[in-house]
């Protein structure tokens, strides 16, 4: 909820933010007080609904503006106390880490990078307690952004399976280049 709150009010005009809790449910607004700060957790449906409002308020009810909080969201916390997560010159090396990522950050579940040679591969998210569709495209973004911090220039992403669609994981094809194309990344 912070990163979203966080891209709202950096990428949108003043009183943003505000626009969108006006549409949510006065018991959202109520628990909404104290999960602003860090190490809070909320509701998984309240985060629903609020990415909803945001989709709809703010996007005009495009879904893409959930991979751009993704990205400003890895932006912002890999410049922090996640840095070591980087992998300056090796996306390969990053993309190892999927699953210790992903267990950093969700406590159901697990996420795993497969290679399919030098520059490809496939990220699949089993077993996760709570999935929807703008979440799956938070992440894409996130991890998107974090391949550029690494080195990559080139970064595709796109979902072939999505549990919130009626599959039974979420999974990804990757593909990326180094920056100026050159080497495996």
């Amino acid at each position: 909820m912070k990163a979203r709150r966080t891209f709202v009010e950096k990428h949108f005009a003043r009183g943003a933010w505000e626009r969108v809790l006006a549409v949510q449910p006065a018991d959202d607004l109520r628990s909404a007080q104290g999960v602003l700060t860090p190490s809070a957790w909320f509701p998984f449906e309240m985060g629903e609904r609020l990415d909803k409002a945001i989709a709809e308020v703010l996007g005009g009810g495009k879904t893409e503006i959930f991979e751009q909080i993704g990205a400003q969201s890895a932006h912002e916390n890999l410049a922090g106390i996640h840095r070591p997560f980087l992998q300056p010159g090796n996306p390969e090396k990053f993309l190892e880490k999927t699953g210790a990522i992903y267990a950093f950050y969700y406590d159901t579940g697990r996420r795993e990078f497969q290679p399919l040679g030098s520059q490809e591969g496939i990220r699949t998210t089993d077993d996760a307690e709570t999935c929807s569709a703008a979440d799956c495209l938070t992440v894409i973004g996130w991890h998107k952004e974090a391949l550029r911090l690494c080195g990559a220039d080139r970064v595709e992403m796109h979902e072939t399976e999505c549990r919130a669609a009626g599959s039974a994981v979420c999974r990804s094809r990757i593909r990326r280049t180094l920056k100026g194309g050159m080497g495996p990344a």
